[in-house]
């Protein structure tokens, strides 16, 4: 199975020394990697090799010690594939975090174990909840330098917990580690025998996916039509794509989007042999037994779950762009494989991530605001809550002029509600 997951964190807290400490101990990194890191390192005065270098490739990040942007890394374990995004720290730098942890299913917060939970792991903490991360695992870091008391990690835990609980994550896993030592990063700690949890790359390894979108809401984006008109294919027509969201199957009625016309699945191409069922992230052609103006941009849907057309969308985003995004302005929005126009109707709120409060109609968002907009689209598309589908209820909005991105959106409500707890006082002692 394939994890994507990313790290996060304050500024200093070990990030990048974590994920080189990862890469290390797995037996990830090739020995020209490590031949050109110790070499780094030693013109740096350093004994040891310094493994942040391992992602930290830009000089200005060398020069300072800090990420500053996304660091993208490939590896793999007999257990387990990994795509990992080590995200920067600094405030001014939330943007890339959200860029990071998009498709991430799972997310490691970092914390300093001197400094405890500070201003940067609660905005981590709900960009985590803002972005449905299904997992997030709480590391707590440089536990050598508190003499790997375990009352410190134990109030650091509790203290994020509630207010990740408060978020609406689903669920928390705490971790105490040193990564420039490797203590419960991939081998156990010989020094805190009072932890009998999971290594990081243990519950990296075992962790459900099974959260994933095959068991979501069905969604195929068009992105080509296959038509060849050839003496051995003269009636082949074919919408292909890759499945967003869900499986089909041949014989399934589906919906074609924005027009509604529907149909049935006569066939299904996979890497050019006919197939039975198809499921999410895999490209496929679909054949259908009616033949139907389809075009790039439409979504084809099974025929008893289609979303509801709208020109009228509410979203909570994040903008990424230098310029500012305010009330008015004309933009290009992209939803899956459809680019239409669209204007900035209004702009609710801002979200201030220190406290989570709101402030009201702030008439524009500027680089790494976070924030509620509604927008008028010219024409309907067929979009999901965020909530439901990450990959269908998401959009970008993009400069019409030179194409720049402006703001990554994020359909329907901000954070997810947490599970209620059951008071055992209220059962009655039925058990169904």
């Amino acid at each position: 199975t394939l994890l994507r997951f990313a790290t996060a964190g304050s500024v200093d807290d070990g990030k990048s020394t974590l994920v080189g400490r990862l890469l290390h101990d797995s037996k990830s990194v090739l020995t020209d990697q490590l031949e050109a890191v110790t070499h780094a390192s030693r013109n740096r005065g350093q004994d040891t090799p310094d493994l942040a270098l391992l992602t930290d490739g830009l000089r200005a990040e060398r020069e300072q010690g800090i990420t500053i942007d996304v660091a993208y890394r490939y590896f793999a374990t007999p257990r387990r594939r990994f795509i990992l995004a080590d995200t920067p720290g600094h405030v001014q730098y939330t943007r890339n975090m959200v860029t990071g942890a998009s498709t991430a299913e799972l997310t490691v917060v970092l914390v300093d174990a001197r400094n405890g939970v500070v201003e940067q792991t609660r905005r981590h903490a709900a960009i985590a909840a803002l972005l449905r991360v299904p997992h997030v695992v709480l590391a707590v870091n440089k536990m050598d330098l508190v003499g790997y008391a375990e009352p410190v990690f134990a109030a650091i835990a509790e203290e994020f917990t509630a207010y990740a609980t408060e978020l609406g994550v689903p669920e928390v896993t705490a971790i105490p580690i040193s990564a420039l030592a490797g203590d419960n990063v991939v081998d156990p700690s010989a020094t805190m025998d009072w932890y009998g949890g999971p290594t990081v790359l243990e519950h990296l390894e075992t962790v459900p996916v099974a959260h994933d979108l095959s068991h979501c809401h069905a969604r195929l984006p068009v992105q080509y039509v296959i038509r060849p008109q050839t003496a051995e294919h003269p009636d082949y027509r074919g919408y292909a794509g890759q499945i967003a969201a869900g499986s089909f199957r041949v014989g399934e009625e589906v919906t074609v989007l924005p027009s509604g016309r529907t149909s049935r699945i006569s066939g299904i191409d996979l890497l050019g042999e006919p197939v039975q069922v198809a499921w999410t992230t895999q490209s496929v052609t679909l054949l259908l037994e009616d033949d139907i103006d389809i075009s790039r941009g439409d979504l084809i849907v099974p025929g008893t779950d289609a979303p509801a057309t709208t020109q009228d969308i509410e979203a909570t985003v994040c903008h990424v762009a230098d310029e500012a995004l305010a009330v008015g302005h004309r933009v290009l929005l992209k939803h899956g494989t459809r680019t239409v126009k669209a204007i900035v109707k209004d702009i609710p709120s801002r979200l201030t991530l220190d406290d989570l409060s709101l402030h009201p109609h702030p008439g524009q968002l500027v680089a790494n605001d976070i924030g509620r907009v509604k927008i008028r689209t010219a024409e309907p598309l067929p979009v999901d809550a965020y909530a439901d589908s990450r990959r269908t209820g998401s959009f970008i909005l993009i400069d019409p002029s030179d194409g720049t991105t402006l703001t990554a959106g994020m359909v329907g409500e901000s954070f997810a509600a947490p599970e209620p707890v059951k008071d055992p006082a209220d059962d009655d002692g039925w058990d169904f």
